[in-house]
């Protein structure tokens, strides 16, 4: 297990912007940052990424921590994984606590298929650099390709031996078990014994956008008409074909950094351009693009350039999936390399200036594309014209409207013009599949919330409720307690006059049994605590990296509302905020004004409960002279916040 110190190490060095930027691509917004969110589709950022609070929150489905679960949360890892990548980034040696035979067989269920994939990489590695059948046969394969040692070593490149369970024998005797071997897709059972699958082929490891190897592609030498060329791992927990991009890891500094991406169809076109100078490119692997494909790249471009080789015919297949980015708002171009050429051949004959160069004069965007290659086939024949015009005003369609009026302009009168069709019903046409494209949108929402789960009482705030909705779902009590939460967090350490600091201020007027809400109280308890054992109270970043994983989110959402969103305060609570430094002193006699109110209002209702029963005339007067006192007292409170709490009291059940 990873020892405390170390865990306090890794969060003290890790910068969540840094971290981030290295899946996102983040734009600079007032102190913050902001980006399309990764864990749902989005044409518009409402990600935003704080690196003086060491969060990120998404405004759109709510996500939010900090630079561990944004780690986890991103790469699939559990916490200690999450920790250990940090670590590595951060070349931070972390020092473990010996573990019992029951942790290392629980940490082995959770990572076996990790582990056995890099022992797996790192074996066809070291057979390839190491041994005589892996320079001659393997070796003498990449030296052909034009690969370098160093092109080798960075795409970590491998051979499995000839022999029928050369690499299987290895593994065993490391630990692995052949069930997870065969599920890993790298031995299969003949019946009379275990095999492996990739032998004698060469080895291409797929890696993810944080170098975790999630599976492998391997080629086959000797010609075998039997066997296929490449075969790849199959679907399993790392792998899942529709979610991965070769190379992404390797390519995604130069694809942020140059804003827009090549993809390619194979792994050698992308170790070529890489060797040759050109790193913002990734392949597809041979599948057609995929939501999730496209959602890699978003996070890093929305410019999306693809390559294809000279024959055409191949291509149209591949075109229906490019629909898909257009939706997303992707600036899709294509450019057709010379008869006979692949991005590989290509850039080794005309080099790296000469490839920009040729892909700069031959981009074509997708709708023309489509138009040339469809027009060729067409002909004079009505039926197959009609099912291009189709086909075209469906592209178009995918245009968002909105947001790129002009650009489907134009293409709806350019296709008028090439296909010889009427502007008006093309129009109509284009219209009517944006129509679709909206009622089946809104059918697929109905059907998902039909199958989500039901609405939970209102009258239990849960850690669900809070998460889905911090702003709007929540009781009002509840989000003014989660208000003195954020006063305390930002505040605390800041001076009040009359108080060594706002938090000795909070500790005075508030009575905690007030707060309803029990992770508020937990917090709240456990603040108080840290102030009383060291002195000072936890700044932000102690908070946010100390705090559990249940309640991160919601105090993503709490340290975000007023400064990122602080239009909602107003809107929801009449709540007018103020400009400058000492705007935190309004914020703190606000909260603590609904506390004090909140008191009174017990007090009051104590007193209207003694009145029901009380029967002596001098006690009667007694009480309800001091009801009124109770009342002129909340009076004033509420003229001195002016519309601050009143629209809360309002508002209360």
């Amino acid at each position: 297990m990873i020892s405390p110190a170390s865990i306090q190490e890794v969060m003290n060095r890790a910068d969540v912007v840094e971290v981030i930027g290295q899946f996102l691509r983040l734009k600079k917004r007032g102190v913050n940052y902001i980006a399309n969110c990764p864990f749902h589709n989005e044409k518009t950022p409402s990600f935003t990424v704080s690196g003086a609070k060491g969060l990120y929150k998404c405004f759109g489905c709510g996500k939010g921590g900090n630079v561990v679960s944004f780690v986890q949360e991103h790469e699939k890892l559990t916490y200690p994984e999450a920790i250990r990548w940090l670590a590595d980034y951060y070349k931070i040696k972390l020092e473990e606590t010996e573990r019992t035979p029951e942790q290392q067989q629980q940490q082995l269920a959770e990572e076996a298929l990790r582990i056995l994939n890099e022992y797996a990489a790192q074996y066809f590695s070291e057979t390839l650099l190491n041994t005589d059948e892996g320079q001659v046969v393997g070796g003498s394969y990449f030296k052909q390709r034009g690969f370098s040692k160093e092109t080798i070593e960075k795409f970590r490149l491998g051979y499995n031996p000839e022999s029928g369970e050369a690499f299987y024998s290895e593994a065993i005797k490391k630990g692995h078990s052949a069930d997870l071997l065969e599920k890993a897709g790298l031995v299969k059972n003949s019946g009379r014994g275990y095999y492996d699958v990739y032998r004698g082929r060469v080895i291409f490891p797929i890696q993810s956008m944080t170098g975790r190897v999630l599976g492998f592609g391997a080629r086959i030498l000797k010609t075998n008409d039997r066997a296929p060329k490449y075969i790849n791992t199959p679907e399993n927990e790392l792998y899942n074909k529709s979610r991965v991009l070769y190379g992404m890891y390797q390519s995604r500094t130069a694809i942020s950094k140059q804003d827009e991406c090549f993809l390619v169809e194979g792994y050698t076109d992308v170790i070529s351009l890489h060797q040759g100078g050109v790193e913002n490119v990734v392949a597809s692997s041979g599948t057609s693009l995929t939501e999730g494909q496209l959602r890699l790249i978003g996070q890093l471009t929305h410019n999306l350039t693809i390559l294809y080789d000279g024959d055409a015919a191949g291509v149209k297949a591949a075109l229906r999936g490019l629909d898909m980015a257009l939706s997303q708002s992707f600036n899709v171009k294509l450019v057709l390399l010379p008869e006979g050429e692949d991005p590989d051949s290509f850039i080794q004959k005309n080099g790296e200036l000469g490839f920009r160069e040729y892909v700069k004069e031959h981009k074509q965007d997708i709708i023309n594309f489509r138009m040339d290659v469809g027009m060729k086939d067409v002909g004079d024949d009505p039926v197959r014209k009609s099912k291009l015009v189709n086909e075209i005003a469906e592209s178009v369609a995918r245009i968002n409207k909105a947001e790129d009026f002009a650009l489907q302009d134009y293409y709806i009168r350019e296709a008028a013009r090439r296909l010889q069709v009427d502007e008006t019903k093309l129009v109509n046409l284009v219209n009517k599949y944006i129509r679709d494209r909206v009622e089946n949108d809104r059918r697929q929402q109905e059907r998902d919330k039909a199958a989500a789960t039901p609405t939970v009482d209102p009258e239990q705030v849960t850690v669900e409720t809070e998460l889905t909705d911090y702003v709007s779902k929540v009781k009002p009590n509840v989000q003014q307690e989660w208000e003195l939460v954020r006063v305390l967090i930002e505040h605390g350490g800041k001076t009040m006059a009359g108080y060594k600091n706002v938090a000795e201020k909070v500790y005075k007027d508030v009575d905690p049994d007030l707060i309803e809400n029990e992770l508020v109280r937990r917090i709240y308890d456990d603040y108080y605590k840290y102030n009383a054992e060291h002195g000072t109270p936890p700044d932000v970043q102690y908070i946010v990296n100390n705090t559990g994983r249940d309640v991160l989110e919601i105090i993503s959402s709490v340290l975000y509302i007023r400064g990122d969103i602080s239009h909602n305060w107003k809107d929801i609570y009449g709540i007018e905020t103020l400009n400058g430094d000492m705007n935190y002193l309004n914020e703190v006699e606000s909260s603590l004004a609904y506390f004090e109110l909140k008191n009174l209002k017990m007090m009051q209702a104590q007193l209207l409960n003694r009145l029901a029963i009380e029967t002596e005339q001098p006690r009667v007067m007694a009480l309800v002279k001091k009801q009124l006192e109770l009342k002129r007292t909340e009076a004033e409170i509420v003229k001195k916040m002016g519309t601050v709490i009143l629209k809360l009291w309002k508002n209360q059940p």
